[in-house]
């Protein structure tokens, strides 16, 4: 209950100001349309593209989620939250408001993505499970990764560095299974990359779980 809670005092929160929200939307029109331009009208081959489109999520990510918790420490309301709330509730609701979200902002980039560079998925199927799969693993990790840069001084600089080299295992793996979905692989060559993705996705949440307590707290 207190999840949904603090998720929908945050969902509010965005709809009433969408600082977020035309931040990440304007970040994903400039950077296509610079890929776009860069790319020419030559023919581009899907493991550039498929490089090109998880580059373009993952610093729309970056430059959006992090807001999530620095904004409690820039409007002090996190002592509220401190008291009135556990600290599991906090994360988990912080949590599924950066999934809706990044969800929301990576329709958008992939269908304009598909649009302008011709982009094309011949494995929709599998496509999908990488995206959804993807995204926990990449909002987990940033989620965490924002409640500790929110402590610090240099919040702006911190975050896409602490962020990149956690990330990398499963950058480089929806890279691998999005060249693999545009080429039409079978749904059986993917597995091994899915497993990898949970996994992630299982170690991350789990280890945020146990720890977001005492970054909350200072302890």
């Amino acid at each position: 209950m207190k999840t949904y809670i603090i998720f929908k005092k945050d969902l509010k929160s965005e709809l009433r100001n969408r600082y977020t929200t035309n931040s990440l939307l304007m970040f994903v029109i400039v950077t296509i349309s610079i890929i776009r331009f860069s790319l020419g009208d030559g023919f581009i081959k899907p493991e550039l593209l498929s490089g090109l489109l998880w580059i373009t999520i993952f610093f729309s990510s970056v430059s959006g989620l992090s807001r999530v918790f620095i904004k409690e420490e820039d409007k002090e309301t996190s002592l509220a939250l401190k008291l009135c709330t556990e600290p599991i509730s906090v994360f988990t609701g912080k949590l599924f408001f950066n999934l809706l979200l990044t969800f929301a902002i990576n329709i958008v980039a992939i269908l304009l993505f598909s649009i302008v560079t011709g982009f094309e998925i011949r494995n929709t199927q599998a496509f999908l499970i990488v995206l959804v799969l993807g995204n926990l693993g990449i909002v987990s990790a940033l989620t965490i990764v924002a409640a500790i840069v929110s402590k610090a001084n240099t919040k702006g600089t911190l975050y896409p560095i602490l962020s990149f080299p956690i990330l990398l295992p499963v950058f480089l793996t929806v890279v691998n299974s999005t060249i693999k979905s545009a080429s039409g692989a079978p749904i059986g060559e993917f597995i091994a990359d899915f497993q990898i993705l949970i996994s992630y996705a299982i170690v991350v949440i789990t280890a945020s779980l146990m720890l977001f307590r005492f970054i909350w707290e200072d302890i």
